[in-house]
């Protein structure tokens, strides 16, 4: 009543069907992840802050707290905002980035000074990480060897004496 043809072609359509998941899976798993960090503008952007007509008091009613202060000087308020993408096990590619740094008058509270800063205004640091200089004086190995040598005593000190305890008398 039954062939054998129905059960191969159920398991060479079952695999199939497994392939094809498993391909469409993997690259599903390839496809970039954006993600977005910092200040997010909703209704008012930190661009539309105006020099001279705005306040500590208004810039915070405008764009809430700023992201960042100033470390040495807290007349200095930074919205900052980055749009980055992570492809797979990669590291995370910086593809937008707005720095707003909003400067305030110390005497009055009014903005002074706006500058908008984009990725391309970065500068890239190069820093060498093979070793910290140090100030003193170098000693060669022979001075190393000599000075370890000349600390160390083969003789216990002259208050204890063998099978006694320092504090034992």
């Amino acid at each position: 009543m039954f062939t054998r043809e129905f059960p191969v072609t159920m398991i060479r359509q079952a695999a199939t069907a497994l392939v094809t998941i498993g391909l469409l899976s993997a690259a599903g798993a390839c496809s970039p992840v954006n993600s977005f960090q910092g200040f997010q503008a909703i209704e008012q952007s930190p661009n539309d802050v105006k020099v001279g007509a705005d306040t500590r008091a208004t810039v915070t009613a405008k764009l809430g707290t700023p992201t960042a202060t100033s470390t040495f000087d807290n007349n200095t308020w930074f919205y900052l905002s980055q749009t980055s993408s992570k492809n797979a096990f990669y590291h995370p590619h910086v593809m937008k980035r707005n720095v707003v740094a909003i400067a305030f008058d110390k005497d009055t509270q009014e903005v002074t000074k706006v500058d908008t800063f984009t990725l391309k205004d970065g500068r890239i640091i190069a820093y060498n990480g093979r070793e910290t200089p140090t100030r003193g004086r170098e000693m060669t190995v022979l001075e190393q060897l000599l000075g370890n040598l000349s600390s160390i005593s083969a003789l216990p000190p002259n208050d204890v004496n063998p099978g006694t305890h320092p504090g034992d008398r």
